[in-house]
């Protein structure tokens, strides 16, 4: 009988387009569409959807989650995740015309760290509009590249000198955004807030974009995350991906 070998490396990653649940004025849940995850030995996974419609509440023309996990190199593991999300229309009001969700991932075998590098250079909102009007949203990538490991992204987004970036830091784990800046006119109607990541629009709700949860070694990405007021009630999220890895003794 041969030896028991364990996997040298675990792969993880996972994505969905678009999970929601509506309870006012119907109760209307929605499961994960297009929702994967990656297995533990790396390969390749895809899932995608097309013409997805709860009507009136909900829509999107197209929806794709690919995963990867691979080797490069005997000493480097890497991860890919990707959600694509076409045509979203939410109540008519929230409208995306494409959406992307990208997040890669690189462990280094006898690196200075045990975690993975993780990155979401090509995430971005094409054709966003709320309520009819133009929503640009620039991303700081940077922040992601910049911190490495999961103590100085801590460190990046506690001493953020630019109070308009709201981020809530924990000792283990911690909420930020990659927003850098919102351009809209939007913020002229009355009532409207917009407060870093976050837009608050009077009867309809509270949208926030481009939120990055993240731990050790761990970051997960959700591009458009929203929580309905009058005269509808409900919330869900759209193109989210979350990444890590690691040996099975810390590398």
């Amino acid at each position: 009988m041969p030896k028991y070998q364990p996997l040298r490396y675990h792969f993880h990653a996972s994505g969905y387009a678009l999970s929601a649940h509506f309870h006012r004025p119907l109760d209307v849940p929605i499961p994960a569409q297009a929702a994967l995850a990656l297995p533990i030995e790396g390969g390749s996974a895809h899932s995608g959807l097309e013409q997805f419609e709860i009507p009136r509440l909900i829509y999107f023309g197209s929806a794709q989650t690919h995963l990867t996990g691979s080797w490069p190199d005997q000493d480097t593991a890497t991860t890919s995740v990707t959600v694509v999300v076409e045509g979203l229309r939410i109540l008519d009001f929230l409208t995306v015309d494409r959406m992307v969700t990208r997040l890669t991932s690189e462990y280094k075998f006898g690196g200075t760290t045990s975690e993975n590098h993780i990155i979401a250079v090509g995430s971005h909102f094409d054709g966003l509009r709320l309520g009819g009007f133009d929503v640009k949203v620039t991303l700081r990538h940077d922040l992601l590249i910049n911190c490495k490991t999961f103590a100085d992204l801590q460190n990046g987004v506690m001493n953020d000198t630019n109070s308009g970036k709201l981020a809530f830091p924990g000792k283990e784990v911690l909420l930020c955004s990659l927003v850098e800046k919102i351009e809209t006119d939007l913020d002229k109607v009355p009532g409207v807030e917009i407060e870093g990541h976050v837009i608050r629009i009077p009867h309809f709700g509270e949208v926030a974009l481009a939120e990055v949860f993240a731990g050790r070694g761990i970051r997960t990405l959700t591009m458009l995350r929203f929580q309905l007021g009058s005269p509808d009630g409900g919330g869900g999220s759209s193109g989210s991906g979350s990444s890590n890895g690691q040996p099975p003794k810390g590398g």
